[in-house]
């Protein structure tokens, strides 16, 4: 194919880690995004320019829109181009509904939700250069759900996937498909900061349909569909990959 480039945000660990080396094995050249896990993020690049791709890696906290112009600057000056956007990047405050503090919502809401927004901004800049583009978020099933200690996340993935409507309809003239994937309960590093961990891990394993707990080459999958042509008619749709566990509620 045409070289082309894609941004994973939060790249160094988890599911962004295993969907840049997927896009590096699939042909695409890198942006490797972290905020703290500088080693990581290396570790990931390495193994990225191992598969004979590149790979740049750029600390940004995508939270702040300053960083985040200032990465998309980075890219085009690297790259000059932009193809896919995998919007990864989450944090958030788990705490019960009563006991969140203004703090917890800003952070949160400034890294689920906020990030989208300006992130796109400057991919789309890039993507219409070549002619359009796919971006893809990261969501879950608390944004439709009610799941313990998780209103600011909850609410923050809720936004995202209403954003991703109105992003599909703005940037379809400009050639982009926008979309989003919510999983299922999946075993990540992100699940260690849960406090009922092993409870969740516990019901996804008896309770999920399909037989097993979601993984994440699950998830990759669904990415890797989505940003296809095949996918082309898919607009602005939050794409559920939980093994049939939301069915239940």
């Amino acid at each position: 194919m045409e070289q082309k480039v894609a941004l994973v945000t939060g790249s160094s660990k988890g599911l962004g880690r295993s969907t840049a080396i997927k896009l590096a094995e699939e042909g695409y050249d890198l942006v490797i995004n972290y905020a703290r896990s500088k080693s990581k993020a290396l570790e990931v690049a390495a193994e990225i320019e191992a598969l004979g791709r590149k790979a740049l890696v750029v600390k940004a906290n995508v939270g702040d829109v300053a960083k985040v112009k200032s990465m998309f600057e980075e890219i085009d000056a690297y790259y000059g181009r932009l193809d896919i956007f995998i919007n990864n990047a989450a944090s958030g405050v788990q705490r019960p509904l009563m006991e969140l503090e203004e703090s917890h919502w800003d952070w949160t809401m400034d890294i689920n939700t906020k990030a989208l927004l300006f992130c796109a901004q400057e991919a789309a800049k890039l993507m219409e250069r070549n002619g359009g583009g796919k971006i893809v978020s990261i969501s879950s099933l608390g944004s439709i759900r009610y799941l313990k200690n998780y209103t600011a996340v909850g609410v923050s993935k809720a936004a995202l996937e209403a954003l991703t409507r109105y992003l599909a309809v703005e940037l379809a003239a400009k050639n982009i498909c926008v979309n989003a994937i919510s999983g299922g309960v999946i075993d990540t590093d992100a699940l260690k900061s849960f406090p009922n961990r092993e409870e969740l891990l516990a019901e996804a394993a008896e309770q999920t349909p399909a037989g097993r707990m979601v993984e994440v080459e699950d998830m990759v999958s669904t990415i890797l569909f989505l940003i296809s042509d095949g996918a082309s008619m898919i607009r602005g749709q939050t794409v559920i990959v939980d093994g049939g566990i939301s069915l239940l509620v």
